[in-house]
């Protein structure tokens, strides 16, 4: 098996791996106990989707990908402050009762 075989199976099972984790990550959201079982699988989520463009970049030789998964990155930081401190204020916050 030559280096370039080697690399094409290595992305090959690599899309294929990534593409579970999307899917177990999305069964996750939509079946999530709790809050914070979403807000985990969706930064999960974007880590794989993060992945995905990094195996792209490298499958394509297009380097413009790797600039998607930076931006990707620091929209999922973001996101999971933002959740997370709406998750802390809904905790805080005492239970109305009617």
């Amino acid at each position: 098996m030559t280096p370039e075989q080697f690399l094409d199976l290595a992305i090959d099972v690599s899309f294929a791996l990534v593409m579970a984790s999307v899917a177990l990550g999305f069964y996750r959201i939509v079946r999530g106990p709790s809050f914070g079982d979403r807000v985990v699988s969706l930064d999960m989520l974007t880590v794989s989707i993060m992945g995905f463009c990094g195996l792209f970049a490298i499958f394509s030789d297009d380097t413009a990908f790797l600039d998607v998964a930076v931006v990707l990155a620091l929209v999922g930081f973001l996101t999971t402050l933002a959740l997370a401190r709406f998750a802390e204020r809904r905790r805080a916050r005492p239970e109305e009762s009617e």
